[in-house]
């Protein structure tokens, strides 16, 4: 059974921090990309940031160079450095774990709120 648990979110002003975590558990982490994808109040679900099990990272042009995405293998566990925020970040926020091209795993997400 796989099952992520995403936590780290909270409200934060314009312009703070805050860092998510995302444990995995099922032994299939250390080889499978992991991305994180967030949606906003009334939005369709869009994607965030995505890290292979190689270590290479891409961004939605929304958030680069502002957020960094990380994964500790050791850990089972995908981070999402959030730096520079603002009010329109305001999201819940899912990891997600690709197994394969048509097998996927979510989280329950985490509520982040920028507050102007």
């Amino acid at each position: 059974q796989v099952q992520l648990v995403e936590s780290g979110g909270g409200l934060v002003q314009a312009g703070g921090s805050l860092r998510l975590s995302c444990v995995v558990s099922g032994s299939i982490f250390s080889l499978n990309p992991m991305g994180w994808y967030r949606q906003a109040p009334g939005k369709q679900r869009e994607w965030v940031a995505t890290i292979t099990g190689g270590g290479m990272t891409s961004y939605a042009d929304s958030v680069k160079g502002r957020f960094t995405i990380s994964r500790d293998n050791a850990k089972s566990t995908v981070y999402l450095q959030m730096n520079s925020l603002k009010p329109e970040d305001t999201a819940v926020y899912y990891c997600r774990i690709t197994v394969s091209q048509v097998l996927y795993y979510w989280g329950q997400g985490t509520q982040v709120t920028v507050s102007s």
